[in-house]
């Protein structure tokens, strides 16, 4: 049985900030931002904004009668369990734990959401000549990057560790 010194569970910390950083930003949007009215520029392609996103990644079911919620709880839930298993499971393949630490603390972030409120709280909104990308949060783009990590590990040739 490995211990965390020799496990992929070594990563947790970054579930954690990951974690921590989605739920103090979206603390930040509830208190100063009004849902759906307060608009905050930052750039010419980039705002500030309080939406909220029933459904899933880019809104998906958004527009289902509920039964979503419950759904996308479960599915977090299973998901958690097991991305702690191959995190407890893996060693020397940090880029594999680091991808799957970042898409445990941004499933679980968007999780909290959804127990606590019922829906997830997005708030980047980028956008270019007037069409708006669904608004995302600290949660979203952590699964985002975690993905894209997995991919390129599954890409790479075996036995061959690039962040090593």
């Amino acid at each position: 049985m490995p211990d965390a010194r020799r496990s992929g569970l070594t990563w947790l910390w970054l579930a954690g900030v990951v974690l921590l950083l989605d739920q103090l930003t979206k603390l930040a949007v509830i208190n100063q931002l009004a849902a759906y009215v307060d608009v905050i520029a930052v750039t010419g392609f980039f705002n500030l904004v309080h939406v909220h996103n029933t459904g899933a990644a880019f809104s998906l079911f958004a527009d289902q009668p509920g039964w979503q919620r419950g759904f996308f709880i479960g599915v977090a839930g299973i998901a958690t369990v097991v991305i702690l298993y191959l995190l407890r499971k893996t060693r020397e393949r940090r880029m594999f734990s680091i991808a799957l630490a970042l898409i445990l603390g941004g499933a679980i972030g968007n999780v909290i959401d959804r127990i606590l409120y019922g829906h997830v709280i997005d708030f980047l909104d980028v956008h270019a000549a007037g069409w708006h990308w669904p608004a995302f949060n600290v949660a979203d783009s952590a699964i985002t990057i975690g993905a894209a990590l997995l991919i390129w590990d599954g890409l790479r040739k075996p036995g061959i560790d690039a962040t090593a």
